[in-house]
């Protein structure tokens, strides 16, 4: 008889979950995922309901990892906040599943699933495509997609130089004060982006907020907001001229604003890179378009659940 349904609440994700072991299963899981021979991963694109009367849409994210023995769903709901509001642009919950009995095992906080994996997929990006040596980080957005991408960047990499913009001062000035090491504030977007090696945009924009003209050659960006079909945050000029990869070709040609309006062609996914199908242009300009996948929510999951068996019981 199936038990009761483990809760893990922020507090405890926080404390279980760790860059250094959530980096190789996404990995591993990024190019099981894209070996279309093999029914490791079973993904279907993100099912989207609209909330008109409040802005948002609920996205449904199942996913199964049939020789992983790993079923899980995501469900979240993201918005199109006004400036200023105090409700949160995304909230979301992670359900892990025993695939044999259908019960739900664990019920886990998916926010902080969410910015950590996201972060450490892009991160994965910078890995396979930025040129070696990068010194100057650009981050475009001051949510908490970009502390976690702040966080996991600084880490991986040996970056001289972070640069951060808002669209507010008082955004700037809290994320100054939430992170731990150097950064430097910036006025404009052009300020932020010139001569930078490595650009990430964690904005809300619906609009290109990111110019092909102010990005150097050879830059790597890792364009994370924008996820329907009609937001955008990079212009035509960058994303025709860049070499585009995406985490899902399909929820890329499905979700992405970027990709749909501009025409640029996807040229691979992370996970062919990985397999080696697809070469990494490390010497042009390329731009990762992350929409997020399930498979990355349920390898995250999974390592949550089995850390909160062997030690969750511990302080």
């Amino acid at each position: 008889m199936a038990g009761r349904p483990v809760i893990i609440w922020k507090q405890e994700v926080q404390r279980l979950l760790r860059y250094g072991e959530l980096v190789p299963r996404l990995e591993d899981a990024l190019g099981k995922f894209s070996r279309r021979d093999s029914a490791e991963v079973i993904q279907p694109v993100r099912c989207t309901v609209p909330l008109q009367k409040h802005h948002g849409f609920l996205g449904s994210m199942p996913t199964y990892m049939e020789n992983d023995g790993v079923l899980c769903t995501k469900l979240v709901c993201f918005y199109q906040r006004e400036a200023g509001s105090t409700l949160p642009a995304t909230q979301a919950t992670v359900m892990l599943l025993d695939p044999e009995v259908g019960n739900v095992k664990a019920v886990i906080d998916g926010d902080e699933i969410t910015g950590m994996r996201t972060a450490a997929v892009s991160a994965i990006s910078a890995k396979l495509l930025m040129c070696p040596g990068a010194e100057v980080l650009a981050i475009l957005g001051t949510g908490q997609q970009a502390l976690t991408h702040y966080n996991v960047f600084t880490d991986m990499f040996p970056f001289k130089e972070v640069r951060v913009w808002s669209r507010t001062r008082q955004g700037v000035e809290r994320f100054c004060r939430s992170v731990s090491g150097p950064v430097t504030a910036c006025v404009s977007v052009e300020e932020a982006v010139r001569g930078a090696d490595a650009i990430v945009t964690v904005t809300r924009s619906t609009e290109p907020v990111l110019f092909g003209r102010w990005v150097k050659p050879g830059a790597h960006v890792a364009a994370v907001g924008a996820c329907r079909p009609d937001w955008r945050e990079l212009d035509d000029v960058l994303m025709k001229e860049a070499v585009v990869y995406s985490d899902s070709r399909e929820g890329a040609m499905t979700e992405s604003g970027d990709v749909i309006l501009s025409g640029a062609e996807v040229f691979a996914e992370l996970g062919d890179v990985i397999n080696g199908t697809k070469p990494a242009h490390r010497e042009k300009t390329t731009v990762f378009k992350s929409l997020g996948m399930g498979v990355e929510d349920a390898v995250s999951a999974k390592l949550i659940f089995d850390q909160w068996k062997a030690k969750g019981s511990r302080p």
